[in-house]
């Protein structure tokens, strides 16, 4: 692959400063970048190394556009690079056609240039839209459906009865539609609640490696369009994520929860179940949330506050070693004061 940084410009609509005929074969970090490579600045901690790399030419954003570089210059940097990356990307791999070393159940529904990868197990009564792929090893459960233009890696689970939208990309070792965490407890041990409900995955979502999305106890656990979702992120039963929401890895949501659009979750963070997180909330690393949240918050620490509360929290306990000390001081002259005064009352 290779295009001139010209027709690079003209793919982001960025304003070129340097030869357009300047070929460029490739992106790469700023410390690292070759003549026939492209880098990108988008953080002023990356600017002093600028004038160091030897890129073949930088994406810059206006403050930077002094640079003595051949240049792209444009508003978004990083969203001008990402474009650029997929142009550069080397397409995900694909079986041609459907391998006789996959198995397919009965009345089975391809579309047009499916792809199914020996041994993949596709169940009965499956729908596989337009262009779909199903790499090695996965396992389709009956009456599932998924769109057209979705990619399955390797190893993939998807259990009975699940709904996955066009353009998803879910990536290896992601369970689809495992049973909820359902229990009676009585004097004779745990009786089991048979998960009855499915898992609907809107358009346009990505599922990281190892994320499990349990289905519904009754109805459906539901992820909205444009949702991404990082690697060994646990969703419980019956939780709804909005559209476009991003959760980082090892996040967890427990049941019945309704995280709102727009949502971003840290690394390691958890909600509790039966909340409702209102739309464009921001959930810090390792937060705790244990309450519903109204739209806009952001939250921070275990449990969880709002980040101005959070903060002053936050400085204080920095200092509670030194309070400790001076409490103990305290306590210490409390305690010879009154031994004195006990001695000057005594009759």
């Amino acid at each position: 692959m290779e295009k001139t940084l010209g027709e690079l410009a003209a793919l982001v609509g960025g304003e070129l400063r340097g030869p357009a005929d300047l070929v460029i074969r490739g992106l790469a970090p700023v410390d690292r970048a070759t003549p026939e490579e492209l880098t990108f600045i988008a953080h002023p901690r990356f600017a002093r190394l600028g004038e160091t790399t030897q890129a073949g030419a930088v994406l810059v954003a206006p403050q930077w556009s002094n640079l003595n570089k051949p240049l792209i210059v444009v508003e978004h940097p990083y969203l001008a690079y990402a474009r650029l990356a997929a142009v550069f990307a080397r397409p995900r791999p694909r079986w041609a056609g459907v391998s006789p070393l996959a198995w397919l159940g009965e009345d089975v529904d391809l579309g047009e240039d499916v792809a199914v990868a020996p041994f993949a197990f596709i169940g009965d009564r499956v729908r596989l839209g337009d262009r779909v792929t199903v790499m090695p090893g996965c396992y389709v459960g009956q009456d599932t459906v998924i769109g057209p233009d979705t990619y399955i890696s390797p190893n993939v689970t998807i259990l009975e009865r699940c709904q996955i939208g066009a353009r998803v990309l879910i990536h290896s070792g992601a369970v689809i539609g495992a049973d909820g965490f359902g229990f009676v407890p009585t004097p004779k041990g745990q009786v089991k609640i048979p998960q009855l409900g499915t898992v609907v995955i809107e358009d346009e979502v990505e599922i990281g490696a190892n994320v499990t999305i349990d289905r519904g106890a009754l109805g459906e656990t539901r992820i909205g369009t444009g949702v991404k979702i990082d690697n060994l992120v646990q969703l419980a039963h019956n939780v709804t994520v909005g559209e476009h929401t991003v959760m980082a890895a090892q996040a967890g949501v427990a049941g019945s929860t309704k995280v709102g659009a727009w949502v971003a979750v840290g690394g390691q963070a958890g909600l509790t179940g039966h909340i409702e997180v209102g739309d464009r909330v921001q959930v810090g690393a390792q937060a705790g949330v244990t309450h519903s949240v109204p739209p806009g918050e952001i939250l921070l620490g275990s449990p969880a506050w709002p980040i101005k509360e959070a903060r002053r929290v936050f400085a204080c306990m920095h200092q509670l070693p030194e309070w400790h000390k001076r409490l103990k001081h305290l306590e210490q002259q409390v305690r010879w004061l009154t031994a004195r005064l006990e001695r000057e009352t005594e009759p």
